[in-house]
C-alpha cells in the first residue's frame, strides 16, 4: 500500500484536473500537427496516441492504482510503453515526457520515483536525438530541466504536506490534551466544591442538629413534671435550628459564617464558648492572649470551624466535664488549642472518636486537618483512652492588622 503519498486535498484535486487537461492537450497537439503533415505519419501518431489516452485514462478509473504502488507501477508501466509508441511515431511525444515526470514522482514515491523520472528523461533525450538524427546539448537540457523542475515540486509539496500533517497531529493532540485537562480541571472544581460542602455540613448542620438533639431530649426528660424547664429547652432547640438555617443559607452561597459578619473571631468564639455550654450543659471557658489582630476572613472562618467541630467531639463522643478554648495572638502566627477532660482516644486509630462511637464516619480530624493545612498551617492532636483531648491548630498570619480599641 502507498502509504506515504499524500491524502487528495482540494488542492491536489485541482492540481490532477490540470495534470489531465495537459495529456489530453499534448496528445492532441501531436494528432494535430501530424495530421497537418509535421509530426509522423498521421495514422500512426492517432493510432499511438489513441492508445495512450485510453490507459492514461483508465488509470484514474481503477480504485486500485490510487491505493497500491505496485497497481500504480503497472499502470505507468503500460502507459510508458504506449508512450513509446508515441515517441516512435512522432518527435513531439517528447513533449508528454514532463506530465509523465509529475504521475511517477507522485505515484511510486520518494525512492521509485526519481528513478522513474529520470529514465523517462533519458528515453526522451534518445527518442528526440533519434528524430533530429543528431546528439546536442538543446536535445538534452530540456527533458533534464523539466525532470529537475518536477521532482523539486513534487519532493517540495511532499514535504510541506508532510510537515502540515505533523502539524495537524500536534494541533490534534493539544486539543485532545486540552480537553482532559479541562476535564480534569471540572473534576477537581467539583472534588473541591464537594470537599467545602462536607466541612461546612460536619462543622455546621450536624453539630447544631445534635444540639437540637440533645435539647430535645433534655425537654422530654421534663415533661410533664417541669413543662417550664421544657419549655426553656425547646426554644433553646428552635434558637438553635434558627442559627442552622442561617448557616445552611451562608456556605451555600460560600459567605462567612453569621457569627463572623459582623464580629471579630474571638467574639466568636466567646459566643460559641457560651452557647455549646448553655445548649449541652459542658462547662466551655475562653481564653485570649496576645495582641489582638484583625486575622483574613479564611483564617477566622477556619478557625471557627475547627473549634465548632472540637467542641461538637467533645459534647457528643467525649463525655467531657469540662473544656477550654484558647486563642492565642503571635508574631506572624495565630494559634487555637481545645483542650477537654472527656474520655479521650487513640489517634492513631482510623477514623478516630467519631468512628468509635458510631458517629459521622471519623470526618471531623481529617476536616480540621485540611481547613489547616488549606492555609499553610499545621493540625495536631494529642489524646489517650482515659486522659483527654487537645487539638492544636498554628495558621501563619501575614499583614494582620490591629484591632481597633472598642
Amino acid at each position: 500500500m502507498a502509504t506515504d503519498r499524500p491524502r487528495t486535498t482540494p488542492v491536489a484535486r485541482v492540481l490532477q484536473v490540470c495534470l489531465h487537461l495537459l495529456v489530453a492537450g499534448l496528445l492532441g497537439l501531436a494528432v494535430v500537427r501530424a495530421l497537418a503533415g509535421r509530426g509522423g505519419d498521421p495514422a500512426a501518431v492517432t493510432a499511438a496516441a489513441t492508445a495512450m489516452a485510453a490507459v492514461y485514462t483508465a488509470g484514474p478509473l481503477i480504485g486500485a492504482v490510487g491505493r497500491s504502488r505496485r497497481a500504480a507501477g503497472l499502470w505507468l508501466a503500460l502507459l510508458g510503453v504506449t508512450w513509446a509508441g508515441v515517441l516512435v511515431t512522432t518527435q513531439d511525444g517528447v513533449w508528454l515526457a514532463f506530465p509523465l515526470y509529475f504521475l511517477e514522482l507522485h505515484l511510486l514515491g520518494r525512492r521509485a520515483g526519481p528513478a522513474a523520472a529520470g529514465l523517462t528523461a533519458v528515453a526522451s533525450i534518445v527518442a528526440y536525438s533519434a528524430h533530429q538524427h543528431t546528439v546536442s546539448a538543446a536535445a538534452a537540457i530540456g527533458p533534464l530541466l523539466g525532470a529537475a523542475v518536477a521532482t523539486a515540486t513534487v519532493l517540495g509539496y511532499q514535504a510541506l504536506y508532510r510537515e502540515s500533517e505533523e502539524r495537524r497531529r500536534l494541533i490534534d493532540e493539544l486539543t485532545a490534551a486540552r480537553a482532559d485537562l479541562d476535564a480534569a480541571h471540572h473534576a477537581a472544581g467539583v472534588l473541591a466544591e464537594r470537599e467545602r460542602l462536607a466541612r461546612e455540613i460536619h462543622d455546621t448542620l450536624a453539630q447544631s442538629l445534635t444540639s437540637i438533639q440533645l435539647l430535645l431530649r433534655a425537654a422530654q426528660r421534663a415533661l410533664p413534671e417541669r413543662a417550664d424547664a421544657a419549655a426553656e429547652y425547646v426554644e433553646q432547640a428552635r434558637q438553635a435550628a434558627q442559627d442552622n438555617l442561617d448557616e445552611a443559607r451562608r456556605f451555600v452561597r460560600a459567605l462567612s459564617p453569621p457569627a463572623l459578619e459582623s464580629d471579630t473571631l474571638p467574639v466568636a468564639l466567646e459566643r460559641l464558648c457560651a452557647t455549646t455550654s448553655v445548649r449541652s450543659g459542658l462547662p466551655v471557658r475562653l481564653h485570649v492572649s496576645g495582641e489582638r489582630v484583625r486575622l483574613p476572613v479564611p483564617h477566622e472562618v477556619a478557625l471557627l470551624r475547627i473549634a465548632q467541630s472540637a467542641l461538637g467531639n467533645a459534647v457528643r463522643h467525649a463525655g467531657a466535664t469540662h473544656a477550654e478554648v484558647t486563642l492565642s495572638f503571635m508574631a506572624g502566627e495565630v494559634a487555637l488549642d481545645v483542650v477537654d477532660d472527656g474520655a479521650g482516644f487513640d489517634p492513631a486509630a482510623a477514623g478516630g472518636p467519631e468512628a468509635a462511637e458510631g458517629g459521622d464516619g471519623g470526618f471531623g480530624l481529617p476536616s480540621m486537618r485540611a481547613r489547616a493545612r488549606a492555609l499553610g498551617g499545621t493540625f495536631a492532636v494529642e489524646s489517650a483512652p482515659g486522659e483527654g483531648t487537645a487539638l492544636a491548630v498554628l495558621l501563619p498570619v501575614a499583614d494582620a492588622s490591629r484591632e481597633e480599641s472598642s
